[in-house]
């Protein structure tokens, strides 16, 4: 499975990083790949669920604007 989130707040690599490691935190969650420019976030694993991704982004101090 795999999900695209349009994230704001992202701008450096300090960013990438922390978004990384908020959604590899979570068990279902395999691979995580930033797109700073875009603000695209593309998450790989399985059963994932939207509020989980989107808590943990949160928590991290971003912002999820869309969830594709």
């Amino acid at each position: 499975m795999k999900k695209t989130l349009l994230v704001e707040g992202m701008s450096c690599a300090h960013c990438e990083k922390a978004v990384k490691d908020a959604l590899l935190e979570l068990s279902e969650v395999k691979e995580v790949e930033v797109d700073l420019a875009n603000k695209r976030v593309v998450v790989e694993g399985e059963a994932l669920v939207d509020e989980k991704l989107v808590d943990a982004i949160e928590e991290a101090g971003y912002d999820v604007k869309e969830i594709n």
